[in-house]
């Protein structure tokens, strides 16, 4: 592993101020710091206006910290050259409705300084990537709200980034899309690419990110890998297949004994989202397999 963080932000603070006759302002992120090494997905979640979007416009150089510094791969990122392998995909994007999703790369493309057959190649190969080779003539206007993510990403993309920030990429998104998206994300891990994952969906990062940053209200209240942030210290799991009443109450026995304090037991369970996805994937094929009857 590389050194260098692919992004480290230091002590950032951003201050705005809020119009009107009294000069007040508005603290959206305060003191913040986070470390994104190569090749890693890092979730910086938290609830709507905690400063997540913020924190990433100024890590792009949208937004001007008032104190603090960011910088990609060892550069200041408020130098222009430090975002050129950076992709970034903001939480509502804007596309030309009435070009196709071909010509919407090809636009991105020639922004990046793609050209000739290299553009085209890429064009196939993104539209590939993302599973809409079959709509590359469509135009946008026409495209769902899952199709217009999945060619936002294809765009962030085209021009080979090393660093990939997605800001809330499957807001509004079906369970389907936001599963494809997830896919995708899971994609660019596997290349050695560094994403950023900016979201208020915990389920969504908890399936895809090696590292979790939760910031509320402007400050970031804990940092670490999944297992290290929700392990609660002083409990122990088990868990067991095949357990009989009696052999249940004589851990419950034995746990008494010791002094153990016994909080909770019972069957685990799924998450509505993945039990939803079971459940449809598996009467989708049920159908394909019986030619589509119902």
């Amino acid at each position: 592993m590389s050194s260098v963080p692919a992004v480290s932000v230091e002590q950032l603070t951003r201050v705005f101020r809020v119009p009107g006759l009294r000069r007040r302002e508005f603290t959206a992120v305060s003191d913040v710091s986070l470390e994104v090494q190569p090749g890693e997905v890092y979730g910086l979640i938290g609830p709507n206006g905690s400063g997540k979007s913020t924190t990433m416009k100024v890590l792009l150089g949208l937004l001007r910290a008032t104190s603090g510094k960011c910088a990609i791969f060892g550069r200041d990122s408020a130098r222009v050259d430090s975002r050129e392998e950076v992709g970034y995909l903001p939480e509502n994007p804007y596309f030309y409705k009435h070009l196709t999703g071909a010509e919407t790369l090809e636009f991105y493309g020639k922004l990046c300084g793609l050209r000739g057959r290299e553009l085209r190649d890429r064009i196939g190969e993104m539209l590939a990537l993302v599973d809409l080779e079959e709509s590359r003539d469509r135009r946008l206007g026409g495209y769902s709200k899952g199709m217009l993510q999945r060619i936002g990403l294809a765009q962030a993309i085209i021009h080979r980034p090393r660093l990939v920030v997605l800001d809330e990429p499957t807001a509004g998104v079906d369970p389907l899309g936001s599963r494809q998206i997830r896919d995708l994300i899971m994609e660019l891990k596997r290349r050695g690419i560094t994403v950023i994952l900016s979201s208020h969906l915990l389920e969504q990062v908890q399936e895809v990110c090696d590292r979790i940053g939760i910031i509320f209200r402007g400050r970031m209240l804990r940092e670490g890998s999944l297992a290290e942030i929700t392990e609660v210290g002083n409990r122990s799991e088990i868990v067991l297949e095949g357990m009989t009443p009696e052999l249940m109450e004589e851990i419950r026995a034995l746990a008494a004994a010791r002094g153990a304090k016994w909080i909770h037991d019972g069957h685990p369970r799924t998450t509505l989202e993945t039990l939803f996805l079971e459940v449809t994937s598996a009467a989708a094929e049920a159908a394909r397999a019986s030619g589509g009857k119902s």
